[in-house]
């Protein structure tokens, strides 16, 4: 049983292990692709922040975002496959922080493509995000119970 759940965090946290080596191959001078896709989303960000809140916030650069992504899904996934709650959270703390921001179907009629194909992508991540919920939660209720040790068996005659 052990094996095959070893395979199952391999599996799982190649998704982010390998995000994070495309993202860290591309990432250049400028930030990459991601960055550049990355601008626009945080600037839509910062523009209902300041409507909703009347708080200005500054300029983001987004080297420094795309580097903490790559940071949280490729540390994340390498403890993940360790089995370790470290790893699970900072995959957890990833997916919380920038599913809303990449996946931001609620800006698009829902009519079109591009909310549907946002939308898809959305659910998937939240999935992503119950899965790994879910798994700290089974490690940590099998650890319990694996440990308790029975008291001795009284003899009756």
């Amino acid at each position: 049983m052990g094996f095959v759940s070893f395979v199952g965090r391999v599996l799982s946290a190649s998704v982010f292990l390998l995000s994070a080596y495309q993202e860290f191959s591309e990432f250049g001078t400028d930030g990459g692709p991601a960055a550049k896709a990355l601008k626009p989303k945080f600037d839509i960000l910062t523009k209902n922040i300041n409507s909703y809140l009347g708080v200005a916030l500054p300029p983001i650069d987004m080297k420094p975002v795309i580097m903490a992504a790559i940071a949280l899904k490729g540390l994340g996934g390498l403890l993940f496959i360790l089995n370790s709650n470290v790893g699970h959270f900072l995959l957890i703390l990833y997916l919380h922080f920038f599913t809303p921001i990449v996946y931001d179907f609620y800006n698009y009629d829902t009519g079109s493509t591009e909310y549907v194909q946002l939308f898809i992508m959305f659910n998937q991540n939240v999935a992503l995000y119950g899965a790994l919920e879910f798994s700290l939660g089974m490690k940590n209720s099998i650890g319990m119970h694996a440990f308790k040790k029975k008291g001795p068996k009284s003899k009756t005659n």
